[in-house]
Parts: structure tokens; sequence; C-alpha cells
């Protein structure tokens, strides 16, 4: 069995989306969100719907549901089995937003442009 390794995406200037996320959420929400990063870290790319779902262009969401609140955090794979996790948002409609898609590529170009030098 592969070994994943989950990383939580930081900017060049420390600030760590999905830090900042889960210190939103509540305490219930942080510690069933934490429990589905240590599945996802277990199971890797064999983790499958409903708990995590492919949107576009290598970006997955994992989803969390807790009580009537839903989360999702935004994340791709990376080489040596790395799971990084780019951005996350508690969700109100049923599509998942353009722009927090758009904000995982974001966020994964320029992982890719600091970390493959």
């Amino acid at each position: 069995m592969n070994e994943f390794k989950v990383e939580l995406y930081q900017k060049a200037n420390l600030e760590c989306p999905v830090e900042e996320f889960l210190d939103a959420c509540t305490k219930e929400m942080r510690a069933k969100i934490t429990g589905d990063i240590l599945v996802l870290q277990e199971k890797g790319n064999a983790m499958r719907a409903p708990y995590t779902k492919y949107l576009e262009d290598g970006i997955f969401e994992l989803r969390t549901k807790q009580g009537s609140n839903i989360s999702r955090v935004l994340f791709f794979f990376y080489y040596g089995g790395k799971i990084i996790l780019t951005n996350g948002f508690i969700k109100k409609s049923q599509k998942t937003p353009r722009r927090e898609i758009d904000l995982a590529k974001k966020y994964r170009s320029d992982y890719l442009e600091r970390n493959s030098k």
C-alpha cells in the first residue's frame, strides 16, 4: 500500500488558507474534517465518492458533513505521495463555487512553481 502525506499549502508570505478555514470552523466541524483528512492520508487516491470528488484539472474536493453543515476542502496530488490541501469553504449551494476551484488552481500553480526547483 502506498504511503501518503498530507501537507497544507502555504503562500509565499506563510499564510495558510486551509488552516485559516479550519480555525474559522466550529470545533465539531473541525474535528470531523480532521478525521476525514486522516482517512484521506491513509487511503490517498483510493478514496472515492461520497468522500472525495474529482472537480477538474487535477483538483479534488474532500467532502465533509457534520450535522446539517457541509464543508469542502480542495486538494491536489503531488509527487511522492503528497496530498496538498489548498483551501476550504462551507458549502451553501449545489455546485462548488467557481471562485473556490480557481483559487485552488492558483494555489497549485504557486506551489508547483516554488517546489519544482
